[in-house]
């Protein structure tokens, strides 16, 4: 994807010294586009724990990259191993974190320690180019959806939350790659934005993210979406997500439950954007087997914005003295989902309708 006609991706190697991994600091937009240079294992660490990087397939690709720069450092068996659960334990609810390590380990354990720095970039490599291809195909298979709302000749309107654009992935996105395919189309697409309080990433990065690719948006409130559905203004939802059981429940920012039953209500289609890799097939229950991550509560009792002279300054905007709860995720029944969209086709959210497109599963 681009920026100011500049094509980046969500992860890279340094092309001059061939392993340096460059990534954009996320905590810097929608204000400015910072890349950072990331050298070893706690610099990665850091940047996935600190949302620097985020979204669950580029968590993945960029903890693969970490591995990497762990074994430049000591690639010993005993040492390979430790950092890998260093690196899993930054963040705990995405899946893609754990199946990108396992993967590189997979094929590190089987390699002579003198070759598993090479074999590690390797495959960090085939990771990162999987990922793009992957939600190019997402698009692809969700791109009929909108198309056919398009048929009636008038604008498409797509209610999504959260970031699930290329910023969250390595290119394309999830939830937003059938909304850019439809775009480059030509069709009349708009978004509702939500701001996805408490870190806004909806109004600082899937905002900047659209806009700089030229997509029609408005960024709205987390509570204005039942409203715009009752109302008529919403045609669909696309969400993204960062985990999904085998039957076919839905990790995701906290707050995609409500808009899931809000959809519901209001006969509306909810649809959810994932590549396999967001499967957890060891899974069943999500509501009850997932681990929801806690975060820290500032980021719900502060603020961090722009202000009229261009300083960027964190505020508090809850009372002096009143407690933040902030747990990160939430999780949304197989039974209030569509379907979902992935790399092989559009499913069912249920384990036949999974296993329909990945019988090797079964």
């Amino acid at each position: 994807m681009k920026v100011d006609g500049v094509a980046y991706r969500g992860v890279w190697i340094d092309p001059s010294d061939g392993w340096s991994v460059h990534i954009i600091d996320q905590t810097k937009l929608p204000w400015a586009l910072d890349i950072l240079t990331l050298t070893d294992r706690d610099q990665v660490a850091h940047a996935i724990k600190s949302m620097q990087v985020r979204g669950a397939p580029l968590i993945g690709a960029v903890a693969a990259y970490g591995l990497c720069l762990a074994l430049r450092a000591d690639p010993s068996t005993d040492a390979m191993e430790r950092d890998a659960a260093l690196l899993n334990a930054t963040r705990p609810t995405a899946v893609n974190l754990r199946w990108a390590l396992d993967r590189i380990l997979a094929r590190l354990r089987n390699t002579p320690q003198a070759a598993r720095v090479d074999a590690a970039y390797a495959e960090a490599a085939a990771i990162v180019d999987e990922d793009a291809a992957q939600n190019e195909s997402i698009g692809n298979h969700g791109l009929p959806l909108i198309q056919d709302i398009a048929k009636a000749g008038r604008r498409v309107n797509i209610l999504t939350h959260c970031n699930a654009g290329w910023l969250a992935t390595v290119d394309w996105g999830t939830a937003l790659a059938p909304i850019y395919k439809a775009h480059d189309a030509g069709i009349d697409v708009h978004v509702w934005v939500d701001e996805t309080r408490p870190r806004n990433q909806g109004a600082a990065l899937t905002a900047w993210e659209l806009g700089k690719h030229g997509v029609p948006h408005t960024v709205i409130a987390d509570n204005a979406g039942g409203h715009l559905m009752q109302h008529g203004q919403v045609d669909l939802a696309i969400v993204g997500t960062d985990r999904v059981t085998r039957t076919g429940d839905v990790a995701n920012k906290i707050g995609t439950y409500l808009k899931a039953l809000a959809a519901r209500d209001n006969n509306l289609p909810f649809w959810v954007a994932l590549p396999s890799t967001t499967i957890d097939w060891t899974v069943a229950d999500g509501v009850r087997e997932i681990p929801i991550e806690e975060r820290s509560a500032a980021e719900v009792t502060d603020i961090t914005g722009r202000l009229s002279d261009g300083t960027i300054a964190t505020v508090r905007v809850a009372a002096l003295g009143s407690p933040g709860a902030n747990p990160a995720f939430d999780v949304t029944p197989a039974r209030l989902v569509t379907g979902l969209i992935t790399e092989r086709g559009r499913c069912a959210a249920s384990a036949e309708g999974l296993l329909g497109l990945f019988p090797e599963r079964r």
